[in-house]
């Protein structure tokens, strides 16, 4: 492990199974980059199949022990966990900053974030009920439990990767499931850090395993095992179908949240300002990295060329940097890749007659940085209008009614986020219902909370993470059927 200062003195860098730090089998690790300077920060265990296979065989061996305990007592352990990490908010943020990029005070907003799921579900694990049903006739009765799944994969992205682990495995051990986790390989570090935080806070070995390494490798270890009875999945919509086909070997009960293609609508009757300010908000957080990002920026003739001006303003006054240094407001794309794509898409877009009104060109901070930006003039046939950006650029297209702009936003495979802004309250319920997304922000441009069930529809994938319903991808029903029942 590097000896980077702002690393906590308790962090690991080794892969944890069946409550044991251990390296890969042979010993291989890979670097973890800081994508603002391209310093190595630290190595971690290379892992592949065989730890992959180990992890499973200890969450199976420790399933039966975990889900049979009371669910007061899973609730009072994760409640535990939550504190830990609440206690540790600084340290955590720090870590993620380095290893992700974002800046301090968006890191610290991520590690409250994903402790609220840890804190939610500790109190939903309680309110796991099942149902008394009519019998079919006097001599019988009809009883449903909801029991756990049993061992969950959970496989997580780079944007979020405190926040989205604690997403998935908070509500799996409240269940009663056992998870073995893969953290994306740019951003490790704080899933392990929140595995080691689990451990303190008493969570028996083998309820919790995290490793990483050779990505395919550990994928297919996942999805072929029959052990592993369910995979939630964070990330883009490739390589969600790639899992899903694979996962449907076995009949593995699957939950997928996959790309995004989010619309952001502006009606002419909008409180501009507010919708300017949401639109900063839900575009530019994690410099444009996360899925429910303003993807496309609707906004209606007569209040066009107004609402292009504020906006471009506001991406002006971001001060873009190293995010571990106080002050910055944007910090770098996770590598040159993701740079590169940004650039891809704004070169297609300039191409075919979109405009730059601030903003969208690599940065001279170096590699990774975009500065951020508004482009107008956008056609529904660009590339940046059709793809997932992921990155500080907002194309702005135009429309005339309200039709329109419902089939603007409708016309995509995607369906995880929607926005819009009106004064109208008949428009707000019309419009809200005509959208095909999951998730519809109304004069609001930061949907995401721990209570809210997240999730999207069409490509987007399916099932729902946090809110009441977040238990129930973790749960199966069983039916009992009592006879013999006969009256005296």
């Amino acid at each position: 492990m590097s000896t980077h200062p702002s690393l906590p003195d308790w962090l690991q860098s080794q892969a944890l199974i069946n409550g044991a730090w251990v390296s890969a089998g042979d010993g291989g690790a890979f670097a973890v980059v800081n994508p603002a300077n391209q310093e190595v920060i630290a190595e971690v265990a290379n892992c592949g199949a065989d730890e992959t296979d180990a992890a499973i065989d200890a969450a199976s061996n420790a399933h039966t022990e975990w889900a049979a305990r009371p669910a007061k007592d899973r609730a009072g352990l994760l409640r535990r966990w939550f504190d830990l990490v609440m206690a540790q908010q600084e340290p955590l943020a720090q870590l993620l900053t380095l290893e992700q990029g974002k800046p301090l005070v968006e890191a610290r907003g991520e590690i409250a974030y994903g402790a609220s799921y840890i804190e939610w579900f500790s109190e939903e694990a309680k309110r796991i009920y099942g149902d008394t049903i009519p019998g079919p006739s006097a001599d019988k009765r009809i009883i449903t439990l909801k029991q756990p799944v049993g061992v969950v994969a959970c496989i997580t992205p780079w944007n979020f990767p405190n926040a989205m682990l604690a997403r998935k495995i908070a509500p799996a051990l409240a269940a009663g499931c056992t998870v073995v986790c893969k953290p994306a390989n740019e951003t490790p570090l704080s899933a392990l850090a929140l595995a080691y935080l689990a451990m303190q806070a008493g969570i028996p070995d083998g309820v919790i395993n995290v490793l990483c390494g050779r990505t395919e490798e550990i994928g297919h270890a996942l999805t072929r095992s029959t052990k592993v009875r369910k995979l939630t999945f964070t990330g883009s919509t490739r390589v969600g179908k790639m899992l899903a086909a694979d996962c449907a070997a076995t009949m593995k009960r699957t939950t997928m949240e996959l790309g995004g293609n989010a619309p952001f609508i502006v009606f002419a009757d909008a409180d501009l300002d507010a919708a300017v300010a949401g639109a900063v908000a839900s575009k530019y957080r994690n410099a444009g990295q996360t899925c429910v990002c303003a993807n496309r920026i609707l906004v209606q003739d007569d209040i066009y060329d107004a609402f292009a001006d504020k906006l471009a303003r506001s991406a002006e006054a971001f001060d873009l940097g190293d995010g571990s240094n106080e002050g910055i407001t944007m910090g770098p794309l996770i590598h040159q890749a993701a740079a590169d794509k940004v650039a891809s898409l704004v070169s297609d877009a300039l191409a075919q007659g979109a405009r730059v009104r601030s903003g969208c060109g690599p940065s001279s901070l170096g590699a990774g940085f975009i500065e951020p930006g508004v482009l107008t003039d956008v056609t529904p046939q660009m590339r940046v209008a059709r793809e997932e950006i992921f990155g500080p650029i907002a194309p702005l297209l135009r429309f005339s009614s309200e039709a329109e702009a419902i089939h603007l936003a409708n016309d995509t495979q995607a369906g995880l986020a929607a926005y819009f802004y009106t004064a109208d309250a008949a428009r707000m319920v019309r419009v809200a219902e005509a959208l095909e997304y999951g998730i519809v922000g109304i004069n609001e441009g930061i949907v995401s909370n721990e209570m809210a069930p997240f999730g999207g529809v069409k490509e987007s994938g399916n099932g729902r993470e946090g809110s009441r319903y977040g238990l129930d991808d973790y749960l199966e029903i069983k039916y009992l059927c009592l006879g013999g029942i006969e009256s005296t």
